[in-house]
């Protein structure tokens, strides 16, 4: 029987790596009597890391599907991985669930991936809830994590539990909700007693302040709060659902997850204020391009985003799903709209972790997965025939780390572009191209370590050796000023020959207006058939360039005049004679080479500002800004040279000990001279 869409909670768990979410999900399976016990990261064993690459680097790579029962609910959890070389899984789980719910840890409190999250996550308008980990290990404080949440965030951070002590004090948490004390017992599971004593002034005066709380949350509540200064708990529970659905608040609860605490009562809320996915929007494309939203219900036609795909040895391919609308059952018939085409579901599945658990039937807002739908690919729309929207794909960041590839064999060459074409189709965020002008095969990721652990799995998989160096940057050429010349193509070689001849002149365009072209020939001196064997002409002599062989961009040509010869002009003749007249004019024009210049935003702490500002300036970087985001964390806004940004996620991380981390896209071309230029024409003509 399928679980009904009010009845379903969808948890992404995020946070910085090290604060403790995949042990977090694993006591929640304990809790709710998925295991029998929980296992800790280092063993290699828990339900979240079953992966070889996560179990022998003890890091989450890929975000895992679980789910657990509580009080008639459905709870879906995706544990997500904390570093930023993985943050396209996150993303994917963005998508999927209504709620995230962020790990912070209680002594460190919020670090920079955190932050970069939370930003993705207010983009998104996503709700939230944190829940502040490791309140039994000396140093943690509540009341600072709570303080450094509200100095960082624009959000109001409203307390549903309270720790009872801390560090080697800590005893367990008080709901809020409830008025209980949850209590750590030696056997792993939450025992309920009465509140403490000492704590019944502290909990009051919290529990007064989350239902104002809860009154601010809903329009309706405000008027009977400001009456009689208090609500029911009904009325505290509703104030708080309306709050957290619309963004208005974010609640805060507390515990100890290694040891199993806080969790009771964290369940308790997210089944109570977290909004279930009914009535929740999302973004359709139509045919045309123009955004609508559809409200996520079981009462409309079938339809599903497929948000991760994952090939797994046994199973083949899994398609993870996400049911917008309508209900999927183990024999329905769908069309895949990207494809056109006609599918059927022989088997459907949820997970926990990598054990497959079949089922007959999703509802709506429900997340499964589909097996063996060869059509199928992240990003996906499945539907019915008649419907033929997209929803949006998955926002995902661009790779900010590259490097060349091939195997050290030529022929493991098709066995690595095998390999690779299955990476790229689970993980979008990994990319494979084989770029044209430096004759290389390039892939990007999300970091050094992203790369790495694809390669090594190939490696390991494929019996193969894959080499590996920093890409060539792809330069490009343009001119100055304007220049004209006349060439006569003109060869006799018995027979028919060849005669062409072609006047033009040449000028700068703005940068990114690429080329243009304008026929200024009045009268017959050219036949028109003879044209587009010119713009063939000028188009190739830009493909090779004038410089150092590099493709040339923002030209404008004007063609002035030219002469043809009754019996010897072609096509041909005139294509060549517009290669040699661009050339001409070209050495005239002031040729010069560009360089792709990118924008970097760089996330770091306070501390290494001086280092990271003197690095940038190293790299001929030009800092456009920098803000304070609170709790000693600065981003720096720079645009730099490509050229110098090859290596930049490996030179960061060691300048700023592993905590910084960046983002990049490309912004323009930029001239360049001087020796970094005859450096770049130096290489190109070794080749």
């Amino acid at each position: 029987m399928s679980i009904s869409t009010e009845s379903i909670r969808n948890l992404a768990i995020v946070g910085h790596g090290g604060t403790g979410k995949t042990t977090f999900v694993e006591n929640l399976l304990f809790l709710t009597g998925v295991l029998s016990r929980p296992e800790q990261v280092e063993s290699g064993k828990t339900v979240s890391d079953y992966t070889d690459e996560e179990i022998e680097n003890k890091i989450s790579i890929h975000t895992t599907l679980t789910h657990v029962n509580w009080r008639d609910c459905k709870v879906n959890l995706l544990d997500t991985p904390g570093s930023s070389d993985f943050v396209g899984e996150v993303v994917a789980a963005f998508r999927t669930a209504e709620t995230a719910c962020v790990i912070i840890n209680g002594k460190a409190g919020v670090q920079i991936e955190t932050i970069k999250l939370w930003r993705r996550l207010v983009a998104r308008q996503r709700p939230r809830v944190v829940f502040v980990n490791r309140m039994d290990e000396e140093g943690a404080n509540f009341e600072n994590a709570l303080a450094d949440l509200s100095q960082k965030f624009d959000s109001s951070f409203v307390p549903v539990t309270i720790p009872i002590g801390s560090g080697s004090d800590y005893r367990g948490v008080v709901s809020l909700l409830d008025n209980k004390a949850y209590l750590v017992t030696d056997g792993g599971k939450e025992e309920t007693a009465d509140i403490p004593a000492e704590m019944q002034d502290q909990v009051a005066e919290a529990r007064s302040a989350l239902i104002e709380a809860a009154a601010e949350g809903d329009d309706d509540l405000v008027a009977k709060f400001l009456e009689e200064e208090t609500l029911t708990e009904e009325e505290v529970v509703r104030g708080l659902t309306a709050g957290v659905r619309e963004q208005k608040l974010v609640p805060v609860a507390c515990g100890a997850a290694l040891r199993a605490s806080g969790l009771s009562a964290f369940l308790n809320m997210v089944v109570g204020v977290c909004p279930s996915p009914s009535g929740m929007p999302e973004t359709t494309v139509d045919e045309a391009g123009a955004e609508s939203s559809v409200e996520i219900s079981p009462d409309q036609p079938f339809s599903a985003l497929c948000f991760k795909t994952s090939i797994d040895q046994f199973s083949g391919k899994l398609s993870f799903v996400k049911l917008i609308t309508g209900k999927l059952n183990s024999d329905t018939e769908f069309f895949n709209v990207r494809e056109g085409k006609k599918e059927k579901v022989s088997k459907l599945y949820t997970a926990q972790g990598k054990k497959l658990e079949e089922l007959q039937e999703l509802n709506a807002g429900d997340i499964g997965i589909l097996t063996k739908v060869a059509s199928a690919k992240t990003n996906d729309t499945f539907s019915t025939p008649d419907r033929r929207f997209t929803f949006k794909p998955l926002a995902l960041p661009q790779p900010v780390h590259a490097v060349a590839i091939e195997g050290a064999q030529k022929k493991d060459e098709d066995k690595l572009g095998e390999a690779l074409h299955k990476v790229v189709e689970e993980d979008l965020t990994f990319q494979v191209e084989f770029n044209g002008e430096t004759k290389e095969t390039v892939v990007a990721g999300m970091g050094e370590l992203h790369i790495n652990m694809i390669l090594d799995k190939i490696r390991e998989n494929q019996k193969i050796e894959v080499n590996t160096r920093v890409p060539k940057v792809a330069y490009r050429e343009t001119i100055t000023k304007p220049a004209e010349a006349t060439y006569r193509h003109k060869k006799q070689s018995g027979g028919h020959g060849q005669f062409g001849e072609v006047s033009i002149k040449i000028r700068p365009l703005e940068r990114g207006e690429q080329y243009q072209f304008d026929n200024l020939i009045r009268g017959m001196a050219v036949s028109k058939g003879y044209i587009p064997g010119i713009e063939k002409g000028l188009h190739e002599a830009m493909s090779e360039g004038f410089v150092a062989g590099y493709p040339a961009v923002d030209i404008g040509t004007e063609l002035l005049d030219g002469k043809e010869h009754s019996v010897d002009s072609s096509e041909m003749a005139f294509k060549l004679a517009a290669k040699g007249a661009l050339r001409d004019a070209a050495s005239k024009a002031g040729p010069t080479l560009l360089e792709p210049i990118m924008n970097l935003e760089v996330f770091i702490e306070e501390q290494y500002l001086g280092d990271v500002l003197s690095d940038l300036t190293g790299r001929r970087g030009r800092v456009l800004g920098q803000e304070a985001l609170g709790g000693g964390i600065i981003s720096i806004k720079a645009q730099v040279p490509q050229a110098e940004l090859m290596r930049y996620s490996i030179d960061l991380r060691s300048i700023t000990s592993g905590t910084g981390s960046f983002e990049m896209n490309f912004d323009h071309y930029s001239p360049i001279s001087g020796k970094i230029a005859d450096d770049v024409i130096k290489a190109a003509q070794a080749e």
